[in-house]
C-alpha cells in the first residue's frame, strides 16, 4: 500500500473553448519557487550541514561530500571563474561525477552558462560531427573533461581553454586548481535570477539535428516546486538516490539533480548503466545503498526485475527505504509493472511516470496517485496549462504553458518562433489521449508523435508511436527496435533493428535465419488477423543487417532511432520491404 506517502489526489480544472480547443489546469495553487539553486544550496548548508549530497565510488566504498563541502568548493570555483571570465558558455564534455556537478553549480552561482553534453560526442569519433555542430553552436569560453588522453581529440576540438580532472598529455589545466579561487563571489551570486540562463540542453536529435534549448533558473526553480507539490512526501523526508542517468539529458541533470538539492537529498553517483558490460556495476551500487527513489527507463527496469528475482539480499536492499519508482523514456511495458508489484514488500511504493520536455524543465504533468498500468502520464501540474487541440476522435495535439517552459533555443530565433503559437503556448508535437474522458482525475495517457503519423493511399491515418509499441510487444525479444513505414503506400511494413542476443540472426544480406525470420511471420500474421483495420495490420516486415549509426545520425546518444535519418539514409531498403519477390521481405 501506498498510503504512508501521503499522496495527494489529482485535481483538474478544465475550460472548453469556442474553438474546440480544451484548458486543462491543477486545482492546486502553485508553491513558494525559490530565486536561484544556489538559495537551494544555502538553505541545506545550513539546515543540515553535515548530510551527504553527493557521492561517487571510491573503491570498495564511496567519496562523500556533505553540503556544507559542496558550498565551500562551489564558491571557491566560482571565485576562479570570475577571475577567468570565459568568453562563451561552459561545454561540459564528459559524464556524471562530483567534478561534473560541482563545476556546474559554481557557474550556475555566479551567473556562467554550461552546455553538458553527451560523452559519446567526444568517446565516439563517428559522432565528432555532433560535437562540431555543438561548438559551432555554442561557441564555448571554456571546455570541461573528465580525463585529458581520453578526451584528448575532442578537447583539441575546441577553441578555448581547458579543463581536466585528470589533464594527462592534454592542453588542459588540472581541475583542483580552479578549487584555489579565493576571490568574493557574493556581487555575483546576488545578481543570479530567475531569468539567468542557467544551462543550454541539446536535444536528443531524433527527428532534426540537435537544438540548444535555453534553460533558465526560473525555469529549473519552478520544476521542483511543481513536482514537490504533487508529491509532497520529497519535502517530508529527503531523497535518496543511486542514479546513472546523464546529465546531459533534462531527465537526469535537471529532473533528477534538482529533486535531491531542492529537498535537501543525497545523490550516489551510478557509475553503471543498462548495457551488458556496466549493469553489474549498478547491481553493485544498489547493493551499497537503499534509495527512497528509484529513476530509470524502461529498459533499465527490465534488467533490474531479472536480477531482483534472482538476488534476495538485493531484493531486501532495494525495497527496503524506497518510496517510489519511476519510469521515463518510453512506456513500461506492463509484464515489468506487474514483476515489480510481485517483488515488492507489503509497503509497496508509487509506480509512476510524468510528461514532458527537455523545453519544459521537464516535468509538465505528473501521475501521483498510484495507477493501474502503464503509459498514464498524470494531469498537469501547479502553474501549467495544457492546451489539447483535437486530432481526430478522441486524440489530441498538446501545448503547454507556464514559468517552466523556455523561452527557446539558443541562437536560433527561426526555430524558437516556430515552436510557440499566437497564444504563447509552446507546441510540443505529442499527442495525447484521456484515460477516461468523464473522469479528468484519471489523467492523460501519451499516444505518440504527430510528426510520425502519416497516410496509407486509401487516405487512413496511421499512428506510428502507439503501433510501433504494440509491434515490439509481439516481437520480444526478437526486435531491438523498429521503424513503422507506409506513407503514401497500401500497407503498413516494418524495418526492424534485431536483438541478436535473442535469435539466429545470419548476415547474408538482409535475410534473417530460417526459424527466426518464420517466428516473426507467425507473430505478424497473428497480429494481424486480430486488427482491426488497415490503420493497424502489420503486413510486412524486413530485418535489417545493419545496426543504426550514431555517427550518422541514426541513432540519438539516448539509444533512440532518429526514425526520419534511418528512413532517409535507408530509403532502398524500404524499396526491398514493398517488393514481393526479394527474399529478405517477410509478407503475411
Amino acid at each position: 500500500m501506498t498510503d504512508h506517502l501521503g499522496l495527494l489526489p489529482h485535481n483538474v480544472v478544465r475550460e472548453d473553448r469556442a474553438d474546440g480547443s480544451i484548458l486543462l489546469l491543477s486545482g492546486y495553487a502553485l508553491g513558494p519557487v525559490a530565486r536561484s539553486t544556489g538559495d537551494w544550496l544555502h538553505k541545506w548548508s545550513a539546515d543540515a550541514p553535515d548530510r551527504v549530497f553527493l557521492a561517487e565510488r571510491s573503491g570498495e566504498g564511496w567519496r562523500r561530500l556533505s553540503y556544507a563541502e559542496v558550498l565551500q568548493q562551489v564558491q571557491a570555483i566560482a571565485a576562479a571563474l570570475l577571475d577567468r571570465q570565459p568568453k562563451g558558455p561552459i561545454l561540459i564534455l564528459s559524464g556524471n561525477s562530483i567534478d561534473h556537478a560541482l563545476l556546474s553549480l559554481a557557474a550556475h552561482y555566479v551567473g556562467f552558462i554550461t552546455v553538458p553534453v553527451a560523452e559519446q560526442y567526444s568517446l565516439i569519433p563517428e559522432a565528432h560531427g555532433r560535437l562540431r555542430h555543438v561548438i559551432d553552436l555554442v561557441k564555448p569560453g571554456l571546455v570541461y573533461a573528465a580525463d585529458g588522453d581520453a578526451y584528448g581529440k575532442a578537447l583539441d576540438m575546441v577553441n578555448a581553454p581547458a579543463i581536466a580532472a585528470n589533464p594527462g598529455a592534454s592542453k588542459a589545466e588540472p581541475f583542483d586548481t580552479l578549487l584555489r579561487g579565493s576571490g568574493s563571489v557574493f556581487g555575483a551570486h546576488a545578481a543570479v535570477g530567475p531569468d539567468t540562463v542557467a544551462k543550454i540542453l541539446m536535444t536528443s536529435g531524433s527527428t532534426s539535428d540537435p537544438k540548444g534549448v535555453i534553460t533558465t533558473q526560473r525555469m529549473m526553480t519552478t520544476n521542483q516546486t511543481q513536482i514537490a507539490d504533487g508529491l509532497p512526501f520529497l519535502r517530508a523526508r529527503p531523497p535518496i538516490l543511486v542514479d546513472w542517468l546523464p546529465w546531459n539529458h533534462v531527465f537526469g541533470g535537471s529532473h533528477n539533480f534538482n529533486l535531491v538539492l531542492a529537498n535537501g537529498g543525497s545523490l550516489y553517483i551510478d557509475d553503471g548503466k543498462p548495457l551488458p558490460a556496466l549493469f553489474p556495476r549498478t547491481l553493485e551500487n544498489l547493493g551499497l545503498v537503499s534509495g527512497t527513489i528509484s529513476f530509470n527507463v524502461p529498459l533499465g527496469f527490465g534488467q533490474l526485475v531479472e536480477a531482483l528475482q534472482a538476488d534476495a539480499a538485493l531484493r531486501e536492499m532495494y525495497f527496503r527505504d524506497l518510496d517510489m519508482i519511476f519510469y521515463a523514456g518510453s512506456s513500461l511495458p506492463q509484464d515489468i509493472w506487474t514483476a515489480l508489484e510481485d517483488l515488492a514488500p507489503e509497503r509497496m511504493p508509487l509506480i509512476t511516470s510524468s510528461w514532458g520536455l527537455t523545453e519544459t524543465a521537464p516535468a509538465a504533468t505528473q501521475q501521483h496517485v498510484p495507477a493501474k498500468g502503464a503509459g498514464i502520464v498524470g494531469v498537469p501540474l501547479p502553474g501549467v496549462t495544457v492546451k489539447l487541440k483535437r486530432d481526430g476522435d478522441g486524440r489530441f495535439e498538446v501545448r503547454v504553458k507556464g514559468d517552466n517552459v523556455t523561452p527557446g533555443y539558443w541562437a536560433n530565433p527561426e526555430k524558437t518562433n516556430n515552436a510557440f503559437d499566437d497564444e504563447g503556448f509552446f507546441i510540443t508535437g505529442d499527442a495525447m489521449r484521456f484515460v477516461d474522458p468523464d473522469d479528468l482525475t484519471k489523467g492523460l495517457v501519451f499516444d505518440g508523435r504527430t510528426s510520425e503519423d502519416f497516410k496509407l493511399t486509401s487516405g487512413t491515418w496511421v499512428h506510428a508511436a502507439t503501433l510501433r509499441l504494440e509491434i515490439m510487444a509481439v516481437l520480444a525479444p526478437l526486435a531491438a527496435d523498429l521503424i513503422v513505414v507506409g506513407a503514401d503506400r497500401d500497407e503498413i511494413g516494418v524495418l526492424i533493428v534485431p536483438n541478436r542476443a535473442a535469435g539466429d540472426f545470419i548476415d547474408d544480406g538482409l535475410v534473417c535465419g530460417g526459424p527466426v525470420k518464420s517466428d516473426i511471420r507467425n507473430r505478424l500474421e497473428a497480429k494481424a488477423e486480430a486488427a482491426t483495420g488497415s490503420a493497424n495490420r502489420v503486413v510486412r516486415a524486413l530485418v535489417m543487417a545493419k545496426p543504426p549509426s550514431m555517427g550518422e545520425g541514426e541513432m540519438t546518444v539516448k539509444g533512440n532511432l532518429n526514425f526520419a535519418k534511418v528512413l532517409q539514409r535507408r530509403a532502398e531498403l524500404v524499396e526491398r520491404l514493398y517488393d514481393d519477390n526479394d527474399p529478405a521481405s517477410i509478407v503475411i
